[in-house]
């Protein structure tokens, strides 16, 4: 069974720094892209930054500088590096994996969300000022 887990939310102050990570199992990792999704409540679940199997990285526009994605294959883990924390960064953060290849180019972060395979349950992150 594909499961996919994150951990590393929690509350933090505007400023400040958090890692998320998401342990994955079930699947073969290295063949998926992955990346991380943030969801605020009456919003729709949104790409924030992603990951491909040759290493090119997408990044939405609201987190570009601030959020680096980054992978370990050997450990079937994703992460995410975020800095300079806002409270508008507060959400519910979700990792997730997706099959379709990436052909060497990024649909925009808005439309990620469509080329799912596998979702994570949620970490959420809060960020106060």
């Amino acid at each position: 069974q594909v499961q996919l887990v994150e951990s590393g939310g929690g509350s933090v102050q505007a400023g400040g720094s958090l890692r998320l990570s998401c342990a994955t199992s079930g699947y073969t990792f290295s063949r998926y892209w992955v990346a991380w999704f943030r969801q605020v409540p009456g919003k729709g679940r949104e790409g924030v930054a992603g990951i491909d199997t040759d290493g090119s990285t997408s990044y939405a526009d609201s987190v570009k500088g601030q959020f680096t994605i980054s992978k370990d294959n050997a450990e079937n883990t994703l992460y995410l590096q975020m800095n300079s924390l806002k409270p508008e960064d507060t959400a519910m953060y979700y990792c997730a994996a997706g099959s379709r290849p990436g052909g060497g180019s990024w649909y925009a972060p808005r439309e990620w969300h469509f080329f799912v395979d596998y979702w994570g349950q949620g970490t959420q992150v809060t960020v106060s000022s």
